[in-house]
């Protein structure tokens, strides 16, 4: 899941940084048969210039459209940090 998500954003929106974590063992117990393992909860820093000129759900937006296949394939939540180049990072 990760290499996909990964792959996915780059060829689509060709960022200069990328980061894809995974947060899921961050979430073990969070439902009675969830312990944490596998590939369900994953967090992206993306800065491209795509973004550029776009709302910040905008960008949210483009970035779940881009990786439905992968909620399709079991990825259960995503966090997204998207920036346009020359924005303020909080990463």
């Amino acid at each position: 899941m990760h290499g996909r998500i990964e792959a996915r954003l780059r060829d689509a929106l060709r960022p200069s940084a990328l980061a894809v974590i995974n947060e899921s063992h961050l979430h073990a117990g969070h439902q009675p048969h969830y312990d944490g393992t596998g590939e369900t909860h994953m967090r992206v820093r993306i800065e491209a210039e795509a973004f550029s000129g776009m709302s910040r759900i905008a960008r949210h937006r483009a970035v779940n459209d881009l990786l439905e296949a992968e909620f399709d394939a079991g990825l259960h939540a995503l966090a997204v940090e998207p920036v346009a180049p020359g924005e303020p990072r909080r990463w």
